[in-house]
Formats: structure tokens, sequence, C-alpha cells
């Protein structure tokens, strides 16, 4: 499968009613699905997410419309490899480097959906993303998403403009460089101590990446394409 990458000044998203077939004519399937998601992992919750039904890009701008489902629909989507043609996940990400300019990537605790995984700071949206205008906030997002699962305040961090979008299959990735101002070691334990100080941390673990062979195999493919483009 192609993986699409696109520099983009601007994303604009709106919300709108939409009934998703797929989460109706596969209700049954998804729910015992979710259940067997919940008796491994009981900290999953079913709740309301948002998910992108059609786009264009134009000029360096994605504009398009999302639509709010369940968690568990989702879930089994992406689980299933994203067999709805014309949904995405559409996420922010905070692509985050040190002041030496390597990238900092965390590993997904056990109790999440993504277990195991090496990430840049993301998750899915969820209607606190949704603006009063009825758009997607994903530079809100991003921001919530840096703090929750690193402790860092974007607001100190230099933030780079626009976004780097990342297609693959049913994903796309708009990723935003974040530049903290302590070199990686100094990050990286930085990060260590807030997620020591968590009840429940979303990473579990600090990885620092300067070249390929720093990625872990367990890494979205996604993110490995933004990493390999910005390294070439």
């Amino acid at each position: 499968m192609t993986i699409e990458i696109a520099a983009l000044d601007a994303v604009e998203i709106a919300v709108e009613p939409w009934i998703w077939p797929f989460a109706q004519a596969r209700r049954a399937d998804i729910d015992r699905h979710f259940a067997a998601q919940q008796r491994e992992r009981p900290a999953l919750w079913n709740g309301r997410t948002l998910l992108l039904h059609r786009y264009a890009r134009e000029n360096r701008v994605l504009r398009g419309a999302g639509f709010e489902t369940d968690y568990a629909s989702f879930l089994a989507w992406r689980d299933w490899g994203c067999p709805a043609v014309g949904v995405s996940n559409i996420f922010a990400a905070a692509a985050l480097q040190s002041a030496d300019g390597a990238f900092l990537l965390g590993q997904m605790a056990p109790f999440t959906s993504g277990a195991g995984q090496w990430v840049f700071p993301c998750g899915t949206l969820d209607p606190d993303d949704i603006s009063s205008a009825g758009m997607l906030d994903f530079v809100g997002s991003v921001g919530r998403e840096l703090f929750e699962e690193t402790g860092l305040d974007i607001g100190l961090c230099q933030i780079e403009p626009g976004w780097t979008l990342v297609r693959d299959g049913g994903f796309i990735a708009l990723m935003k460089r974040v530049i903290a101002n302590e070199n990686a070691e100094q990050l990286r334990a930085n990060i260590l101590h807030h997620l020591a100080n968590e009840a429940q941390p979303e990473f579990n673990a600090v990885r620092i990446v300067r070249t390929p062979t720093d990625v872990d195999p367990v890494t979205p493919r996604f993110f490995v394409e933004y990493l390999m483009a910005e390294w070439s």
C-alpha cells in the first residue's frame, strides 16, 4: 500500500451528522469484538470518537467532514483492517524533537488498545476536540495529548507552522513538529519522571531515535515513514 506524505498549511475539517453504514450493519459483531477486548484490557471504555468520511486536499489545505461514532465501532474497524472504504482515522500527533535533533517516542502501556507500539504523542479525536464553530481542533488535540502523555506544555516548546500529512490506507496522521528546549537525554529523563508520578500513564517507556536503526519494529508504519522522510 502506497504511503502519501504532503506538507499542509492548514486543516479545516467540519463535524456533521452522518450515519456510518459499517457501524449499523456489523453492530452485533462489533459488540462481541469489544467485549472480548475488554476482557483482555478492562480499562477500555466505549466512549465517543471522531472519524473522517470525506476530504480533499488542494493548495496545501486539507478540507473535509468528520462524524461521531462509538469507540467500539472504531476499534473493530481498525482491528479488521479498515474494511469500510471512504472512512479514515484522522488524528494529530506531536512529532516530538529534542533541542539536539533527536526524536522521542513512547511505548503504549499494556492497558491501552495500542499496547506495545512505539508512537509519538497522539490519540483518537473525541467530542472535546470540536470547536465552538463545529470544526475539529487539531492544534488543541495535539497539545492535550502531548501534556497527558509526557507532561510537556506545548506552549513552552517551539512549534513549527503547518502540518505534515502522512496517509497510510485508512489512517491519516497529521504531524506537528514540536521542539523541546532540552537535549534528548534530559528530555527523556523529564518525561520518565512525569510518567513515574502518574497513576496510570499511557506510556511505559520512552525511546530516543536519531537514525533508522533506532526505530523499533513495533512502530506504526505512518510514523516510520514520517521519520524516514525527515532523515532523507
